[in-house]
This record gives C-alpha cells, sequence and structure tokens, in this order.
C-alpha cells in the first residue's frame, strides 16, 4: 500500500513539476509581478497537496514588505511550504540555480542566489538584499545555513540580518513543523540530513501518511538597539519556540 500510495504521488509530483516549467516558459514573460507571486503561491500550494500534505498557518503573515523573514531549515520541502503560506523571494546557495528542473522553478520564483565560500560575494549579496527590502520586498532566509534534524535547531548566522540592519527592516521569526496530520505529533519523513539523498527523502515523504506543515508566524520585529549578534541570538530563541507551540 506504501508503494502504490508513494507511487501515485510522484506521478502527481512530477506532472506537477512540468505543468511549473511549461508555465515559466511560455506564461511568466506576459504576467506582472504580482501575478506571478500568485502563480507561484498557487503552485506551490498544489504542489503540497499532490505529495499529501496539508498546511496550516499560525500567527499573522506579513501583508506587504519590507520585511525578511528568518526561519528554521529541516527539509527541501521549506521552501515551496513557506511560498504556498505567502510568497517572498528566498536566499539561497548558487549551487540551487545548477539543479536540473529545480533551478529553473527557483529563479522564476525571485531567488537570489549566494556563493557562500566568496566573501566578496556575501557582501554583493548583502547590498542585493538590502536594495530589495528598500523596495519594499519579502524576503526570507534560513540563518542555520543548512537544514537541522527537526529536534535541535543550528546556531544561526548573524551575517544575514545585516541587510535588515542596513535597510532599517524588520524581521519576522518563523516556526517550521511537520506533523501527523491523524496524531498531531512530529513527523521525520520530510527530514533531509547528513547522509541522505534527496531522492531518498522524497520517497520516504511521499511514502508517509499524510503530513501538515505548520507555519508559525511571530510579530515582526526592528533590531532596536540590540547589536546584530544579541539580535541574532533572540530571533533563534524565538523561532525556536514558535516551532514548538
Amino acid at each position: 500500500m506504501k508503494f502504490l500510495r508513494a507511487s501515485w504521488r510522484l506521478l502527481r509530483l512530477l506532472g506537477h513539476i512540468a505543468k511549473g516549467l511549461w508555465i515559466v516558459a511560455l506564461r511568466f514573460p506576459s504576467l506582472s509581478p504580482d501575478q506571478q507571486h500568485a502563480r507561484v503561491q498557487a503552485w506551490s500550494l498544489e504542489l503540497l497537496a499532490h505529495a499529501g500534505i496539508s498546511l496550516r498557518i499560525l500567527g499573522q503573515p506579513p501583508l506587504t514588505g519590507p520585511v525578511m523573514l528568518v526561519a528554521n531549515h529541516i527539509s527541501w520541502l521549506d521552501i515551496p511550504v513557506m511560498h504556498a503560506a505567502r510568497h517572498c523571494r528566498f536566499v539561497s546557495k548558487s549551487d540551487v540555480q545548477a539543479w536540473p528542473l529545480i533551478g529553473t522553478l527557483a529563479t522564476a520564483a525571485g531567488t537570489l542566489y549566494i556563493e557562500r565560500s566568496s566573501r566578496r560575494d556575501a557582501l554583493r549579496m548583502v547590498r542585493s538584499m538590502q536594495e530589495a527590502l528598500e523596495r519594499g520586498e519579502v524576503l526570507a532566509v534560513f540563518p542555520e545555513g543548512t537544514t537541522g534534524d527537526g529536534r535541535e535547531m543550528l546556531p544561526f548566522h548573524a551575517n544575514l540580518l545585516q541587510a535588515a540592519v542596513a535597510a532599517q527592516a524588520p524581521v519576522q521569526p518563523v516556526g517550521l513543523r511537520f506533523a501527523d496530520k491523524a496524531t498531531g505529533t512530529t513527523s521525520f519523513a520530510p527530514s533531509y540530513i547528513g547522509d541522505e539523498t534527496l531522492v531518498g527523502s522524497i520517497w520516504r515523504t511521499l511514502s508517509a501518511p499524510p503530513i501538515e506543515a505548520v507555519v508559525h508566524y511571530g510579530p515582526p520585529e526592528l533590531a532596536g538597539e540590540r547589536d546584530r549578534r544579541t539580535w541574532t541570538q533572540h530571533l533563534h530563541d524565538t523561532v525556536d519556540q514558535l516551532r514548538k507551540a
């Protein structure tokens, strides 16, 4: 039964990805930015449904920018989950841009890419993020820098908040969690850490009973008198509380 369920979901998922590529190639050029954002959000919601995942939103997503969303990072599903809750521009490692299919979709969704090993590129990205915030956009980052195991959060990298400090823009903490829809207990099926392969994580997710993705928004806040590192630690603790609530 698990094999049949996963196979059916996989077929639907592949068809949905093909649909997304078609929309990006033929429809996006004629759409306004707001229409593109709406398409990305609708497509992400459908992707979750095809994978057997429902969405629950707690708190208030941002209605407008400028704002930077900071969230914990658990899975390859985190980006479509956050897009489904509220469209935003992600800051991602440059490797993603070269991924087959996924890179094309990520770029169409407005992703900003950073070469993390290059200090010069990091400075360029901070400036690009600052300019996006000054234009009133909604950005999203995973300050842990990589996926955690869903049990304990990794430390946040303070340098990712520099753009918000420079633009004097608010930051909104977001807690992510996946739960078994029937029992409400945390589901680790979508996890993607360590030596796990992406294919293995996807298959385990598609084989699982129905899952609920919980996106918990906290109130936005400004740095105020806090230095960047103090503010980063406070945001880390806030996200940790939100994901457990």
